[in-house]
């Protein structure tokens, strides 16, 4: 299987453990991750409120990358994950939007055909490589790590848009924690937003809401794993703005994924995560 890799702003900025532990996964399970050249940032998820078309553009010209690569594409950001999907599916449905956003995309050279799908690292897991596969892969389970997943609001919603998993009872990020051999648990108030995006305008409010949060995966769990750059980011950075810190690791799952099917520690990245996950090796079997 061979995907276009969208790796998306943040995560190519601020988090190297993310990125490599995805392409580590993926080449243990037999997926070619190729970069797509010339690709920039998604469009973000604020833009279409300001310039519809622009954000659509932006949008179509990365897709339109993968569609001359002929390859679907495979994406690490929930964000990231709404904003081309959401394009994708307008300029498949409205000729008419096709039309003026093609318009725009001549002047680079490029036009949307609508050839190629978007799915989420998450999505691809379960959906083209299977449970079963990755289950087979597992040399080295994760037996007795209790685990808090995060889905993050825009791998979910909005849901006519998204069209992947019960936006209010989700279990594809639970059944691929589980599949390594640890526990996802069930803990109060798990599908709450992060609140990442208002960090910006009400700091204090994003730090407040995320300890929270951290604070209730600590008496259930015993480290934490996201799916989202941004999700990531809020989940260690509020823990770090305290002086009473709760001291939970907060983990990328290919990270996770990446221990439980053998791959090294350090080559992960995780020693790059700034709240100290060493403690999963305790959980690892031979």
């Amino acid at each position: 299987m061979r995907y276009a890799f969208f790796v998306g702003c943040t995560t190519l900025a601020r988090l190297w453990g993310y990125e490599t532990s995805t392409r580590k996964v993926a080449e243990r399970l037999g997926v070619e991750l190729i970069d797509m050249p010339g690709s920039s940032c998604c469009g973000t998820t604020y833009l279409e409120t300001l310039d519809h078309i622009t954000a659509l553009a932006i949008a179509a010209r990365n897709i339109c990358i993968a569609e001359d690569m002929g390859m679907d594409i495979i994406t690490v950001c929930n964000g990231c994950t709404e904003v081309l999907t959401k394009a994708n599916k307008e300029l498949k449905e409205d000729l008419e939007l096709r039309v003026k956003v093609n318009d725009v995309l001549a002047d680079v050279g490029k036009r949307f055909k609508g050839t190629v799908e978007i799915k989420h690292f998450v999505k691809m897991l379960k959906e083209d490589i299977g449970l079963d596969k990755i289950r087979k892969a597992v040399d080295h389970p994760l037996k007795g790590l209790k685990v808090g997943a995060h889905y993050g609001c825009h791998l979910l919603k909005p849901s006519d848009v998204m069209l992947y998993d019960d936006p209010e009872v989700p279990t594809t990020l639970d059944e691929l924690i589980n599949v390594t051999g640890a526990e996802s648990i069930a803990y109060p108030n798990k599908l709450e937003c992060c609140t990442g995006p208002i960090m910006g305008i009400r700091e204090d409010v994003t730090w407040s809401v995320g300890l929270e949060k951290v604070e209730t995966v600590k008496k259930y769990a015993d480290i934490m794993v996201t799916v989202c750059p941004f999700c990531f980011l809020t989940y260690e950075r509020c823990q770090l703005m305290t002086e009473t810190s709760p001291d939970v690791p907060v983990v990328h799952y290919p990270q996770l994924l990446g221990l439980a099917l053998g791959l090294d520690y350090e080559e992960l990245g995780i020693e790059n995560n700034k709240i100290d996950a060493s403690r999963i090796l305790d959980f690892m079997e031979d």
